[in-house]
């Protein structure tokens, strides 16, 4: 094989990976009632099995670069895609929510070496001027997953059952294990650094108690508990950050917060995407409880969104030259909080037209946000720094998905208690998450103009790949 076609098949094995993962991380949302009724559980208790998969990767995804190092780029890939599809079929085969969300947290280990091991792979084989390029293509695979994977889900649990959201990974991932066996440059393994694992424990132990933190107390010693657990999480943040200021080679060096561009979007991003995150589960949630759409329907609805962000992707680099990231994203987060907001009006009178036109318009601005966030936060990072800023940027970003999540049905079900209905505790819901996000844009209003580079199309490219 000549070295085109080797990096060819490189970048379609990175891509269906990719595609995999993003595919998962969508296509359970449609199929949460139907997977609840099976499990014989309320739909608004499902928050595990999202939560769980996306704290996992979190948790690993510092690590992927080093196993990589430790093991060889070949062999850790081989190893996660197969663990990834052996979660799969557990999920497919569980029959109680507990059995599903450890199977969840088994997909995750999986998945959170996929994507940076998969971008280190190519890193490593394909030259720098052609290395945007390949970032482009893969993360097409990553925009094509949340395309379909709501429609998927939706068909397959309306046509066939449930189980099959996670068996159509067991293919792809089989047919992945072979071309890494077959294709994958085989890279030694080298001498890796010492991995800090105090450190990611410290890290991780924050995050796994702010998500249970935050998930909001109807009785009174569920408050204490969640106060505990809170207090919990500011502690170990700040046992890491006495921690790493006494280690050589801490997880995350305290320096990438002396770059205030990254401070800001990284509290910016964390801000603004529990409320994005948010959307794509209570929104079939909303249509399928509370609007009665068939899973399918509910599914097809999640077109327009994924539709105009696709498309919107190629204003974001014109905009912002022309308006600056502080000002983009000052204005473009206003419209990503007020369409979440919008959901909250939605009701089973509301024509069909609106509810296409928010999910549009919360597509475009949703897509658009990410990118922008994405590369402001990254790009004044020195080549030293980036690595290390790009992990804990990933953990981040997974930190705000189980967030939103669970915050956003925690406030469902706070107001079905308060009120006996879900129809009012979904209106609080979009209306609170979606407060969220309109605050995040105070913090954007504090981007460094002076740091601001000319976006380019080219600068964009990885950025997309880190949606």
């Amino acid at each position: 094989m000549n070295n085109n076609s080797s990096h060819a098949a490189l970048l379609w094995i990175v891509a269906a990976a990719f595609f995999m993962q993003t595919l998962d991380t969508t296509i359970v949302n449609t199929a949460l009632p139907s997977i609840a009724r099976s499990l014989g559980v309320g739909p608004l208790v499902m928050q595990p099995v999202i939560v769980a998969y996306t704290l996992t990767m979190a948790m690993l995804t510092p690590a992927s670069g080093w196993l990589a190092d430790r093991f060889g780029t070949r062999r850790v890939y081989f190893v996660a895609i197969l663990i990834f599809v052996i979660g799969s079929l557990c999920c497919a085969s569980a029959h109680t929510l507990a059995q599903l969300v450890v199977a969840r947290v088994l997909q995750g280990i999986g998945g959170s070496m996929l994507m940076p091991i998969g971008r280190l792979a190519v890193l490593r084989a394909v030259s720098g001027e052609q290395y945007v390029s390949a970032l482009a293509l893969i993360s097409v695979a990553g925009q094509v997953g949340p395309i379909v994977g709501p429609t998927l889900g939706g068909w397959f649990v309306q046509a066939i059952s449930w189980h099959w959201i996670f068996l159509i990974n067991v293919p792809i991932g089989l047919a992945g294990v072979f071309a890494v066996h077959r294709y994958l440059p085989n890279a030694s393994s080298t001498a890796a650094p010492r991995f800090d694992l105090a450190g990611c424990t410290l890290v991780s132990l924050c995050m796994i108690a702010l998500s249970l933190a935050f998930d909001t107390p109807v009785q009174t010693h569920r408050a204490a508990w969640s106060a505990g657990l809170f207090a919990l999480g500011i502690a170990a943040a700040f046992a890491y950050v006495a921690y790493a200021r006494g280690r050589r080679d801490p997880l995350f060096k305290l320096r990438l917060f002396g770059e205030p561009n990254f401070s800001v979007g990284l509290i910016g991003n964390l801000v603004c995407r529990i409320g994005s995150s948010a959307v794509p589960f209570l929104v079939p949630l909303l249509m399928q409880l509370e609007l009665g759409y068939s899973p399918l329907r509910s599914g097809l609805m999640m077109l327009p969104a994924a539709l105009a962000g696709t498309v919107a992707k190629r204003w974001i680099a014109p905009l912002i030259r022309r308006y600056g990231y502080e000002t983009f994203l000052l204005v473009n987060t206003l419209v990503v909080g007020a369409s979440i907001v919008a959901f909250a009006l939605i009701s089973r009178g509301t024509p069909g037209a609106v509810e296409v036109a928010v999910l549009a318009i919360f597509g475009a601005a949703n897509s658009m946000q990410f990118a922008a966030m994405n590369s402001v936060t990254l790009k004044d990072l020195s080549h030293e720094d980036a690595g290390s800023g790009n992990s804990l940027f990933s953990m981040v970003q997974m930190l705000a998905m189980g967030l939103g999540v669970t915050i956003g049905g925690a406030l469902v079900s706070l107001g079905e208690a308060q009120w006996g209905s879900v129809a009012p505790g979904f209106r609080m819901s979009f209306a609170g998450v979606g407060a969220i996000t309109l605050v995040s844009a105070l913090v954007f209003r504090r981007i460094d103009t002076q740091a601001r580079v000319a976006a380019s199309p080219s600068a964009m490219a990885p950025a997309a790949a880190r949606r």
